[in-house]
């Protein structure tokens, strides 16, 4: 896992414990019990939200590793604006683009990431049968609802 993604956990982390710690002020509980829940409930929301993210890039990998001979194709890709569906889901726009004499497909990862460059998500789009010298489009929607400026890239592009 990479520091800023640790770095978005331990935010996920702090918040909850404060807003939790607000919540049970009201309740009447003792400071020390209102401090315990808040980082138990803290720790457990971060450490689901690492697990989400590892399932989510593993998942991606095992889809990329299935392509059998691809060929590095990122400059062949562009996204849109990241947007959100009635779902609560980050959206984008995958536009392939195919420079080749020959029809092709492609394997596309998009990484969902937040202002400060933590990964959020990461799902694998396969568009298929992209004729020569064409584009085709397809939509890449996160496993999970995003919240707050969500910012999609490309991670690997894969074609064959």
């Amino acid at each position: 896992m990479t520091r800023k993604a640790v770095r978005g956990l331990w935010t996920v982390l702090l918040t909850t414990a404060v807003m939790s710690a607000a919540a049970a002020c009201s309740g009447g509980g003792s400071a020390s019990s209102t401090a315990s829940g808040a980082a138990s409930a803290a720790a457990s929301a971060a450490s689901r939200g690492a697990d989400i993210v590892a399932s989510a890039t593993a998942a991606a990998g095992e889809k990329l590793n299935s392509f059998k001979n691809g060929v590095n194709a990122k400059s062949d890709v562009g996204l849109g604006k990241p947007s959100t569906d009635g779902d609560g889901r980050a959206t984008v726009k995958v536009t392939v683009k195919n420079s080749s004499d020959s029809a092709k497909s492609y394997a596309v990862q998009v990484n969902f990431r937040d202002a400060s460059g933590n990964l959020l998500d990461t799902v694998v789009v396969t568009v298929d049968g992209v004729a020569a010298k064409a584009s085709k489009d397809a939509t890449a929607r996160s496993n999970r609802k995003l919240s707050g400026d969500v910012k999609a890239e490309v991670g690997r592009a894969l074609r064959h």
